[in-house]
């Protein structure tokens, strides 16, 4: 899998957790926060993403990420 399916991944999850947000509007070196997501968003968005991605990651890994892009490196490490 490729960096950019999974990029595809997490905003397909964006979109469908956040209001008023499409998937040609975000930019990866935002977060998510940069697009009005809460906290619970954030947890949503990364659970789904990690579902559909098959993967799972300890929470303390992922408290550092600071955007969509690092998020994504972080899931790459993880993907086969």
């Amino acid at each position: 899998m490729t960096k950019n399916e999974v990029i595809e991944v997490i905003k397909k999850n964006i979109v469908d957790n956040l209001d008023d947000i499409e998937m040609d509007e975000i930019d990866t070196s935002k977060s998510m926060k940069d697009y009005g997501a809460n906290s619970l968003d954030i947890i949503e968005v990364v659970s789904c993403s990690m579902r559909d991605l098959d993967i799972k990651i300890p929470r303390s890994e992922l408290a550092e990420i600071g955007d969509i892009d690092g998020l994504a490196d972080k899931f790459m490490e993880h993907v086969e």
